[in-house]
């Protein structure tokens, strides 16, 4: 008795499940998804960087020209 009872269970839920799984394909509803979250912006390296090129020419010094 005990194992029909358990069968008549798991088919009830399996019928349970199909039927929900249509119903929501029919009625255009979906599962709730997570949000997303903003991607990090990743640091730009000192070559990429324009300011830091500028910074190079005028931290450099002059060239002396000593024979």
């Amino acid at each position: 008795m005990l194992k029909f009872l358990l069968v008549v269970v798991i088919i009830a839920l399996a019928v349970y499940g199909c039927v929900m799984l249509v119903d929501r394909q029919l009625n255009g509803i979906k599962r709730p998804s997570r949000p997303r979250r903003p991607q990090p912006r990743r640091p730009i390296g000192p070559d990429d960087d324009p300011e830091f090129l500028r910074q190079l020419n005028r931290r450099k010094p002059p060239k002396r020209d000593d024979p």
